[in-house]
């Protein structure tokens, strides 16, 4: 089976409302779709969705063309070799990956890992933590969540644990809170938050220290039980040095800041035999990107909690993005992706 030919779709999806954090925000979701049909007729489907954003629509059509009328593995070997920005290798593996699960007849979990799960248990993305957050909490535990992420940092850290204090009076058993805290903290504020969450229902830390030196996030994840966990400084050679000192018990991976599945797939093997655990996160990305996140998250198999449940976040999507109930995931049993394109008007 030879790739036969390429589409690059862009794409503009509005938000419902700004996605913000300490590290700044956006209102829209921009980015492009690599669709690579086959001369059996299959079509594969890959998301590039840089952040920050990046124009990186030259590089993807380079690419594409490059894959012109290879066979998968053939184009499997150009795209290892290829030197490329990771939004633009993440789009080009999913759509590979896609067509090669679709060529065995798997769904792309199964095809990742014989083991895949069929349901993937999801937190709710609540965004900062403001004035609206008691509603949409009290709205998320209603659909079935059961995990509830807020951004924090943005406030003086005694402002903001007061706010989780009250917050977390009113939750009822078994609902526990995901901060992260996009770099936003020095050691001391870090060290200071950490000591004032003592007693509340957390689940997890995201990204305490706006310098992430592996020595200090190793002294504050010894400062607590609960999970600190590494996201945004998973990058470049850091990713090595992280894996090798394991300085926190969780990383977070996101396909399209890594470069794709299969060097997060990697990248979870390693950091297992390293003693962390891996959540898998969207970036708010268009159905595609959520669709190839899920599909991981199902590989991984670890059941815990993903952060896969942001479509809602968009106003329109690329076509049907999956849809939690009860705070879960379907994987589903069509083989690759599962992607149907078209304009959806999201929930």
């Amino acid at each position: 089976m030879r790739i036969r030919a390429s589409r690059i779709i862009p794409y503009r999806l509005p938000l419902r409302a700004a996605w913000t954090s300490a590290q700044g925000g956006f209102a829209t979701r921009n980015g492009w779709l690599l669709r690579l049909e086959t001369d059996a007729g299959l079509a594969g489907w890959g998301d590039c969705a840089p952040l920050p954003e990046h124009d990186a629509a030259g590089e993807l059509e380079s690419l594409a063309q490059a894959l012109s009328g290879l066979d998968l593995d053939t184009a499997r070997q150009c795209l290892n070799a290829a030197r490329l920005h990771p939004a633009v290798r993440c789009a080009a593996d999913v759509a590979l990956s896609d067509l090669a699960a679709q060529q065995a007849g798997l769904p792309l979990a199964h095809w990742l890992a014989h083991d895949a799960a069929q349901r993937v248990r999801c937190n709710a993305a609540l965004g900062a933590l403001n004035a609206g957050l008691p509603q949409r909490a009290q709205a998320a535990i209603a659909e079935g969540f059961e995990v509830l992420k807020l951004k924090v940092g943005m406030a003086p850290v005694d402002h903001e644990l007061a706010m989780l204090r009250q917050l977390s009076a009113d939750l009822p058993t078994g609902i526990v809170l995901r901060l992260d805290a996009n770099r936003a903290w020095s050691i001391s504020d870090a060290q200071r938050f950490i000591s004032g969450m003592a007693g509340l229902p957390l689940e997890m830390l995201e990204e305490p220290l706006a310098q992430p030196d592996l020595t200090d996030l190793a002294a504050l994840q010894a400062q607590t039980a609960i999970p600190l966990a590494l996201d945004e400084s998973l990058s470049g050679s850091n990713l090595e040095r992280v894996l090798s000192a394991a300085p926190v018990q969780r990383l977070v991976l996101k396909p399209m800041l890594l470069g794709g599945l299969q060097i997060a797939l990697k990248t979870a093997q390693w950091a297992r035999k390293a003693g962390m655990a891996c959540v898998v996160t969207t970036s708010v990305d268009s159905a595609v990107g959520t669709l190839a996140a899920l599909h991981l998250a199902a590989a991984l198999n670890n059941g815990l909690h993903h952060g896969l449940a942001t479509s809602a976040w968009l106003t329109q999507d690329v076509g049907c993005a999956p849809h939690p109930e009860q705070g879960v995931l379907i994987v589903g049993t069509k083989p690759g992706l599962g992607f149907t394109p078209g304009i959806d008007q999201a929930h």
